[in-house]
């Protein structure tokens, strides 16, 4: 699938994979524009039928999103009262909503500061990684007189629980990688210069196993939200749909063959994995 151009946005293909670098100089704000082209990424990406696996990155190595537009936020109405709003009211959520569950895993490459609603972005996507003594996340809304409100109070809970979710958000202090990692918000906090190498070797990893299992699998991790007897009787689901299929059958025999299931086959089963489908790919 050819991707369009975008303002702000550079975007290549690599077989399954999908990489965009963000470059909105000086800083990454989040601008109107910036945010129109992820919305329009987001779109092309959840109807791409090839592409198994999104990274986002940024050219700038000390700051990969910052806050939205304060400008465009003083913009915004403010007379009269607050109204709750409808669902599916809004472009961004709805943005969100397509990285979180589209059937891509979608990666996040933070080298640099990440604040306000570029942080609330990345918290819905599958995997974060960062940068010992470079990633610093930060939430700037409360000490402006306004709290986070691009996702940022819901999906944090999920990765750090609900007290280190308030201490990030009211504190407005900034969250180092290491902490970051520990308390959730990344999966790894990486050593300056491996955090390039370390993501697209996953990505083309994953890219390498059998479509489905892939998209499967995130299907019924995704399950969980359903209640756990209900993620249970989904993820059964998914695998024996997965099971019947002609790749996995072909996969789970080459298996057997190339040394799987085998005393000296097991104890390198990390090694197997990849030769398993790097020879069909």
């Amino acid at each position: 699938m050819t991707y369009r151009s975008y303002d702000f946005l550079a975007v290549e293909q690599v077989g399954r994979v999908v990489i965009a670098t963000v470059n909105n100089p000086p800083f990454n704000l989040v601008t109107a524009a910036l945010m129109e082209a992820l919305i329009g990424l987001s779109e092309e990406l959840t109807s791409d039928p090839e592409a198994l696996v999104f990274v986002l990155k940024s050219a700038n190595p000390d700051f990969f999103l910052a806050h939205f537009d304060i400008e465009r936020i003083l913009e915004l109405p403010s007379d009269g009262a607050a109204k709750r709003p409808q669902a599916g009211e809004s472009a961004y959520h709805a943005m969100c909503e397509r990285f979180r569950s589209m059937n891509k895993i979608t990666i996040a490459q933070i080298e640099g500061r990440v604040g306000g609603v570029g942080s609330e972005l990345v918290m819905n996507f599958d995997m974060r990684f960062g940068v010992i003594g470079k990633t610093l996340v930060n939430q700037m809304e409360v000490p402006l007189g306004i709290l986070p409100g691009g996702t940022g109070t819901q999906r944090m809970q999920h990765l750090m629980g609900r007290a280190r979710t308030l201490e990030v958000i009211l504190g407005g202090r900034d969250l180092d990688a290491e902490t970051a990692e520990r308390w959730g918000y990344l999966n790894r906090a990486l050593a300056p210069g491996e955090i390039e190498t370390y993501v697209a070797m996953l990505a083309q990893r994953i890219a390498s196993f059998p479509i489905n299992a892939v998209r499967y699998a995130k299907a019924a991790v995704d399950a969980a939200r359903l209640g756990e007897q209900e993620g249970l009787l989904e993820e059964v689901l998914l695998f024996r749909q997965l099971l019947r299929t002609q790749e996995a059958r072909e996969n789970m025999t080459r298996f057997l063959k190339i040394g799987g299931q085998t005393m000296a086959g097991e104890l390198e089963i990390d090694r197997i994995n990849a030769e398993l489908n790097r020879a069909v790919r």
